[in-house]
């Protein structure tokens, strides 16, 4: 038996063992500095975007005050700004959006995961992927010169005669039927996010596992019942998830909405007569403004754009916490 050989068995020398445990541990600590500093990076870098915004739209808050959100006058002329129509243009064309959207994003999703036959899922499936890469300019296009006559011509006119009669929420559907405005935007929006929050959807109900359908199935429960009482309860947080990706998406879209909502900076309830968004009047606006006050309450529209989102998103996360907590 040689020196070395009896040296190593006495302990001596480190074992593999023993010289591996420093090197993993400068492994994980290098590995949580990375993940850290790259979650904490987005933190500030999203922090520090909403600072340098109402940097620079102090201006405008500090000459208007608060009625720079309560005012619907905006007049470059007379350098009057008041950012009531765009906040209102951009919740509005996003719960619309999300009323069309939601519900057949999960029709798709359920169909794809639950009754598609095999064959037909990866087709159907890559297709709906693909829509959601194509530019939002394209959607626009397709709204101002197919979808918006069409809605002047077929849709607009019935809802004016059958719908603007309703008492109470008649005023939303009373107007002339001239296609572009906040019913065609929202519709569009919609169709824009269906993609993303469908995919979402069929690869979180593809992800339940099979044991649990298959349970559900051995005691009796039809296709119906396996979605309602297996599928979405056990994918609720996931499924709000993708609700809450496409309210984002909405929410932010620019060209597309500008190409439909008629951008005017008139304040009207119902949904057939043009107004305007946040992103919207920044996108067609911004290169025009020709004082500090003009650029700067166009970029005070930006910090706003922010906080409504941040403020949607954060009361959506609230409304899911309590779901999650009567569900427990």
């Amino acid at each position: 038996m040689s020196s070395a050989t009896i040296t190593s068995e006495q302990g001596a020398p480190a074992t593999p063992e023993r010289t591996g445990q420093p090197a993993a541990a400068t492994g994980d600590r290098l590995f949580r500095l990375l993940t850290g500093g790259a979650a904490w990076l987005v933190l500030i870098l999203l922090l520090g975007a909403a600072g340098s915004m109402a940097w620079g739209g102090r201006e405008a808050f500090q000459t208007f005050g608060w009625s720079f959100i309560t005012s619907k006058d905006w007049d470059a002329v007379g350098h009057q700004f008041g950012a009531l129509v765009p906040i209102y243009g951009t919740i509005v064309s996003s719960v619309i959006a999300m009323i069309v959207a939601v519900p057949i994003s999960f029709g798709i999703a359920t169909f794809l995961a639950e009754v598609a036959p095999r064959w037909m899922r990866g087709p159907i499936g890559m297709a709906i992927e693909l829509l959601a890469a194509v530019p939002s300019i394209i959607y626009g296009m397709w709204g101002l010169f197919v979808f918006a006559p069409f809605m002047s011509e077929h849709v607009e006119p019935w809802v004016t005669e059958h719908w603007a009669t309703l008492p109470v929420i008649g005023v939303l559907f009373d107007g002339p039927p001239i296609g572009i405005g906040m019913l065609t935007a929202g519709i569009i929006l919609g169709i824009m996010t269906i993609p993303f929050i469908s995919s979402v959807m069929r690869d979180v109900f593809q992800a339940i596992p099979p044991a649990l359908r298959e349970s559900a199935f051995a005691l009796g429960a039809t296709p119906w019942e396996v979605v309602c009482k297996v599928t979405l309860p056990h994918t609720r947080s996931a499924v709000m998830g993708a609700i809450f990706l496409g309210l984002g998406r909405a929410l932010g879209e620019t060209m597309a909405v500008t190409f439909v909502l008629g951008n005017a900076h008139d304040f009207s309830l119902s949904l057939l007569m043009p107004g305007n968004s946040i992103a919207a009047a920044i996108a067609n606006e911004f290169t025009e403004a020709d004082s500090p006050i003009y650029h700067s309450a166009l970029i005070a529209l930006g910090f706003l754009l922010f906080v409504v989102t941040f403020i949607v998103l954060a009361i959506a996360k609230f409304m899911l916490l309590r779901i999650e907590r009567k569900g427990r």
